[in-house]
């Protein structure tokens, strides 16, 4: 693993570039001797390289349990505690800021954590080449970034052809799309693309928002959020086609 900024270039038949709108861009940010270490250390044992074929989870993870696989993890914090309080399950994260990977990692080993694994990429990228289709229980989308500029709604991770994608890795029946965000503006539209794909079943019984379950802490960021009197807005969905 290379930890540099790469820029992947996409051509048409006639040879022009084309410029892809991604869900993220890798940041590389300031890595603290720690995180650097932990990097170095984890990465081998607890790092998945970006590939262009399917993954097998049960030759990674070594068993058969439920997947569950974070988008955008931060610096790991709630991922790391929920890997620890549930042993009986696999977690995945993707990530592409630096620091959060290596604050992840350090966290994870620090814990004895041995039912997760991180992938330094792209989701969209890792999405459609990576995960196999049925394979995931979970997954988790915790406060993506809002692009609230309506100029840069176009940047939002949820759209109607990144649903259509990720519908298909979740099981069928069983698997469910947890996502939860502090704009109003965001949560709205959220639900409105999600109500708008078929496929899924919103488990609340009002077709939008739920209660923050049990299973989700509360993170730093979530915590400062509600101290400034700002909303939470939890959504999740099944798939059930």
């Amino acid at each position: 693993m290379e930890w540099k900024k790469v820029i992947v270039n996409q051509y048409s038949k006639d040879g022009t570039s084309l410029r892809k709108i991604r869900s993220f861009v890798r940041r590389e940010g300031r890595l603290t001797k720690a995180q650097k270490n932990a990097i170095e250390e984890c990465w081998p044992r607890m790092g998945i390289d970006y590939q262009q074929e399917n993954l097998d989870w049960k030759k990674i993870f070594g068993n058969e349990n439920p997947v569950i696989l974070e988008i955008g993890f931060g610096m790991g914090a709630s991922l790391v505690e929920m890997a620890k309080k549930s042993p009986e399950k696999n977690f995945v994260g993707i990530e592409v800021y630096t620091p959060g990977v290596g604050a992840c990692l350090a966290l994870a080993r620090n814990s004895n954590i041995t039912n997760l694994y991180v992938i330094y990429h792209d989701a969209l990228e890792v999405f459609e080449h990576m995960v196999p289709d049925d394979s995931l229980n979970k997954l988790q989308l915790f406060f993506p970034d809002p692009w609230f500029k309506v100029r840069h709604h176009k940047r939002r991770i949820i759209k109607v052809e990144f649903v259509e994608i990720f519908r298909t890795k979740l099981q069928i029946g069983i698997g469910t799309f947890h996502v939860v965000t502090d704009w109003k503006n965001y949560a709205e539209n959220i639900v409105k693309v999600m109500n708008f794909v078929s496929g899924f079943e919103n488990v609340s019984e009002h077709r939008d928002y739920i209660p923050r379950p049990d299973d989700r802490p509360i993170t730093k960021f979530e915590a400062r959020a509600y101290c400034l009197g700002q909303e939470i807005w939890d959504m999740k969905y099944r798939r059930t086609a």
